[in-house]
């Protein structure tokens, strides 16, 4: 016989998320973010385990890139992370107007990616 099961996915999503079935539209798995200020004291494990990635000396991460290190579901680490930026302990960044490349350079980009193929 092998030794325990150390299976991430035991415990439901619902338990994961402290029983909130969604999270804030503008959370998606591209969406990058920062830790802010706030002590980690009576979060949930999970939470915790979230914090714990940005202490590692890390800037920004993709809440794709959260899930894939914590092996969870990314449903369920948007609705953990949608929580955290609720509670003050991160912060959503956004991609400055100037930053954003013009429509016409997009279609000129997408067009070429056409002709490739």
């Amino acid at each position: 016989m092998t030794g325990p099961r150390r299976d991430p996915d035991m415990i439901r999503p619902y338990v994961r998320t402290g029983g909130q079935i969604q999270a804030h539209a503008d959370v998606r798995p591209e969406s990058v973010v920062v830790a802010a200020t706030g002590p980690v004291a009576g979060l949930s494990p999970d939470a915790r385990r979230v914090m714990r990635l940005f202490a590692a000396g890390r800037g920004g991460l993709a809440v794709a890139d959260i899930a894939a290190a914590l092996e969870l579901p990314p449903s369920t680490v948007r609705i953990l992370v949608s929580s955290l930026i609720d509670s003050g302990h991160l912060a959503a960044t956004v991609a400055a107007a100037a930053d954003r490349p013009e429509h016409t350079t997009l279609q000129k980009v997408l067009h070429g990616l056409r002709e490739l193929v």
